[in-house]
């Protein structure tokens, strides 16, 4: 398989993600949505936060450079919604 990082995204075992969830405009939207996926999963290793967190920084490193300046803003704005949904600061 010549991009493996993709594949991962739509086939993690550790979550079950809903469909296009990084595509979405709103963070807040997105940030619920992996934390729900984070709390029902039950293959995660780690504890809810740190699977949401996880995976939403790995969607960010594997897009890299081809990651548009407003879809980056936007999942950046995404990490801080988990933080607040999670009570962390």
């Amino acid at each position: 398989m010549k991009r493996w990082s993709g594949e991962v995204t739509k086939t993690s075992i550790a979550l079950d993600l809903e469909k296009g969830v990084f595509t979405w405009g709103n963070p807040k939207k997105i940030a619920q949505s992996l934390k729900r996926s984070a709390e029902e999963s039950t293959r995660r290793k780690a504890d809810p936060f740190q699977s949401a967190m996880s995976m939403l920084n790995f969607y960010i490193n594997r897009a890299g450079k081809n990651l548009k300046p407003e879809r980056r803003k936007i999942l950046n704005q995404t990490k801080e919604e988990l933080r607040k949904l999670f009570k962390r600061t």
